[in-house]
C-alpha cells in the first residue's frame, strides 16, 4: 500500500458554517506533503480531524490500511500553529514531560532530548524558564518534542513562524532528514518558496473544497501557459521579424539590440506558442536565425498557482 493516510468525502460542520466539504485526498507514505489554502480554507480542521482532535460529520479517514483509532494517535506526532509550552517550568523538564506522554522511559527520553538539544545548539537552556525563551526559541524546543518519540506520521502547521531565515532553513533540512529516515510528513504553510523547497506532492483547500491534488512537479508543469525563454546572441531585430511570421507571440525581450551587440552578451526573449507541436519548427526557425544559446520553458511557481487557483482562474 502506497498511501499511509487515504481521506474519503469528508465532510465537517461548526454551528452552520462548512469548515470541509466532501474533501478526499490521499498522503503517500514517505515524502513530504503540502497542505496548502488561504485563512480559514479548513486546513486546521482537517489536521485535527486526522489527529482525532474532533471527529468528521461524515466521510472516513484510513491510516496504515485501517480506519483511523484511538490506537494510531501515538504513531502521529503534531506541531500546531499555536504553541503550547507551559511558560512557568523548566525546558529540560517540560521536554521529559511531554516525551514520557509519548511513552519514552525517563532514560531513554532523557538521552534522546540531550541529543537533539546538543544538534540544535541550546544545551544552555536546559534549566531555563520557557518564558524566557523567544517565539522562535520556544518552537525549536517544541519541535523537539513533536519528532522525539519517532512517529510514523508527522504534522507541522505553520512550522516556521517565528524563525529568522537562518533558522527556517535549519527547520527545512531537518524535515528532510526526517522524510529520508522514512518518515511521512504533513506540512501545512502559506509559504509557497518553502513548498517547492520540500514538498513532493500538495494538495490545494480553498472555501472548504479540495480544489487541486498531485505531485507538485506535475501541477507547475500541467499549469504553464506554453511559454519559453530564449536566450541568443546577435541581433534581436532577424529573430523578432522571424518569429513574427511563425506560430507564436513574442512577450518581451532583455536587453536592446545595441547593447547586446556592443557587450556581445546574450539577449533573451518570452514567446508563447499555443500548440505543442510547433515548438519543434520554432526551434529551427530561431537556430536558423541567430545563435541560439537556450531555449526553456518557464514554469509558473507554486505561489503563481496557488494565486490563479484561489482566484478561479486555472
Amino acid at each position: 500500500m502506497k498511501e499511509l493516510i487515504r481521506v474519503e468525502r469528508v465532510t465537517k460542520q461548526f454551528s452552520g458554517h462548512t469548515a470541509l466539504d466532501d474533501v478526499s485526498l490521499e498522503i503517500p507514505r514517505g515524502g513530504v506533503y503540502g497542505l496548502l489554502g488561504p485563512n480559514g480554507a479548513g486546513k486546521t480542521t482537517l489536521i485535527r480531524i486526522i489527529n482525532r482532535i474532533t471527529a468528521p460529520d461524515k466521510g472516513q479517514v484510513w491510516f496504515n490500511g485501517h480506519l483511523l483509532a484511538p490506537e494510531d494517535v501515538p504513531n502521529i506526532g503534531y506541531l500546531p500553529e499555536e504553541r503550547g509550552l507551559y511558560k512557568s517550568m523548566k525546558v529540560g523538564e517540560q521536554a521529559l514531560y511531554f516525551a514520557r506522554l509519548k511513552g519514552l522511559s525517563r532514560a531513554e527520553a532523557t538521552a534522546r532530548l540531550k541529543r537533539w538539544f546538543i544538534k540544535f545548539g541550546i544545551e544552555s537552556w536546559w534549566n531555563k524558564k520557557v518564558s524566557e525563551l523567544s517565539k522562535g526559541m520556544a518552537q525549536k524546543v517544541q519541535f523537539i518534542v513533536t519528532v522525539l518519540h519517532e512517529p510514523e506520521l508527522l504534522i507541522f502547521d505553520e512550522p516556521f513562524s517565528g524563525f529568522d531565515p537562518i533558522n527556517a532553513n535549519l527547520l527545512k533540512q531537518e524535515i528532510l532528514e526526517l522524510k529520508d529516515k522514512g518518515a511521512t510528513v504533513i506540512f501545512s504553510t502559506h509559504n509557497m518558496s518553502s513548498v517547492e523547497e520540500v514538498c513532493d506532492h500538495i494538495t490545494l483547500i480553498n472555501k472548504s473544497k479540495n480544489i487541486l491534488s498531485g505531485s507538485l512537479d506535475e501541477i507547475r508543469r500541467s499549469h504553464g501557459c506554453n511559454i519559453f525563454e530564449v536566450d541568443f546572441r546577435g541581433p534581436s531585430d532577424p529573430l523578432r521579424e522571424a518569429l513574427l511570421k511563425a506560430p507564436c507571440s513574442l512577450l518581451d525581450s532583455s536587453a536592446s539590440d545595441d547593447e547586446a551587440l556592443e557587450n556581445q552578451h546574450s539577449s533573451s526573449l518570452k514567446i508563447h506558442i499555443p500548440k505543442d507541436e510547433d515548438i519543434q519548427s520554432i526551434i529551427s526557425l530561431i537556430n536558423d536565425t541567430t545563435s541560439l544559446r537556450s531555449f526553456r520553458e518557464v514554469i509558473p511557481s507554486m505561489n503563481d498557482i496557488f494565486i490563479r487557483a484561489v482566484a478561479g482562474e486555472l
